[in-house]
């Protein structure tokens, strides 16, 4: 017998972004369509055991959810006669723009330039990725609370500025093209390693959303070469994730990995896209070298046949585009096999990231390497401590078991 309770949390998670992105559109207010969506599925837990699921979740949830803010408004009568009038005549046949996708459509809305990128980021993977706050906050390594702030503080400026929730023409992508890549690929890295220790480390569900949105882009936008970078990154990425998990549940880091799991075809097509950004001699942006990066990676049959001086060579461009912590972390990864652990060590230990756990435990790696065990076990317990995921918390602790005491 079908669990109904099973049935609406995946018509839930298949769903929501797209009734959300329908009724952002029809209604013009995203605060409302949230709402109005959650109240839906309120409705079809009600009603669902007893009258079954209907033949078409997703427009049975938008038709409920219009009925309920139309009721809503003639309640308030707040809206004047006209915008009532015209959303109960809404025509669903109505031409959908540029974008046919409605989870897509939905991230180039809430990406609107009038907000700053960070929000337009925030408030996008919360309202379509479907990312928790605490999931984002981690993301961008804020506090909980600070972010949702800022994702409050996104919705006030676009009640109180009256941004139309629209779908943009295609002469408006390219303003939004910047926070929708940054949304995609947030997406894409939750699912890679997801932060919350109550879920499965590797979410293939959403690295798989995230490749067919940006194969979307990519299709609306092929000349541009951030999104071909991204697709190739995602791809390359992707084509590992098999060999990344062991039967038991452990992480498997990338040396060890068997590459004969590695998926050919996705690592055939991402080298394609790298080598066509290569051969355009267009100046590289971020996501093109981090393929590039990928790209030499997953070239290699063996570890030891790594080319890590052009791993190095490709970080140095990127810390000229983005000398962050985190990509000088990365760096300091690849130097330590082309150069020594105790030059890395140099290098990461004057990086501001205390409150990361991948910095604790890349120090952890490299203090082993150097046998100064006692101090190596210390930094692997403050990045245990830190991580979030259970599998990557497992991993930590056995590594550091596994050094004298």
């Amino acid at each position: 017998m079908t669990d109904i309770g099973e049935v609406i949390t995946r018509v839930h998670r298949e769903e929501w972004a797209r009734v959300l992105a329908s009724l952002a559109r029809r209604l013009g207010d995203l605060d409302i369509a949230e709402e109005m969506a959650a109240e839906a599925f309120v409705t079809a837990v009600e009603r669902w055991p007893a009258d079954g699921v209907p033949p078409n979740p997703g427009a049975w949830l938008t038709t409920t959810a219009l009925r309920k803010a139309i009721d809503r408004l003639r309640r308030e009568a707040k809206r004047e006669e006209k915008h009532l009038e015209a959303l109960m005549l809404f025509d669903v046949s109505e031409p959908l723009g540029a974008i046919d996708d409605d989870q897509l459509r939905l991230v180039f809305t809430c990406c609107h330039p009038a907000l700053p990128m960070e929000a337009r980021v925030a408030l996008t993977l919360r309202m379509v990725g479907g990312l928790t706050v605490p999931e984002i906050a981690r993301a961008f390594l804020v506090q909980e609370t600070a972010m949702g702030r800022r994702i409050t503080r996104a919705k006030e400026k676009i009640r109180d500025a009256k941004i139309p929730y629209r779908v943009p023409s295609r002469e408006e992508l390219p303003a939004r093209i910047t926070g929708v890549l940054a949304v995609l690929y947030l997406i894409f890295n939750e699912g890679y390693l997801a932060s919350d220790p109550s879920k499965e480390a590797i979410r293939s569900d959403l690295t798989a959303e995230a490749i067919r949105l940006t194969r979307l882009v990519f299709a609306l936008m092929p000349a541009d070469g951030e999104v071909a970078g991204l697709l190739a990154l995602m791809l390359l990425t992707e084509a590992r994730r098999t060999a990344r998990m062991s039967a038991s549940g452990d992480l498997i880091t990338l040396d060890e990995q068997d590459r004969e799991a590695w998926d050919r075809s996705l690592i055939a097509e991402g080298q394609a896209l790298v080598r066509a950004r290569v051969a355009s001699g267009q100046r590289p942006g971020r996501y093109q070298i981090l393929a590039a990066i990928n790209a030499v990676h997953t070239s290699a049959r063996d570890v030891r046949d790594t080319d890590w001086p052009q791993v190095v060579a490709l970080y140095d461009q990127l810390v000229r585009l983005d000398a962050s912590p985190i990509v000088r972390l990365n760096r300091a990864i690849a130097v330590a096999e082309l150069d020594g652990p105790q030059i890395a060590l140099s290098e990461v230990d004057g990086l501001p990231l205390e409150g990361y756990h991948a910095f604790h435990a890349t120090r952890a790696d490299l203090l082993r390497r150097l046998g100064r065990s006692a101090e190596a076990r210390a930094a692997y317990g403050k990045a245990i401590e830190l991580a979030g995921n259970t599998a990557e918390t497992a991993y930590l602790a056995r590594r550091r078991d596994q050094l004298a005491a």
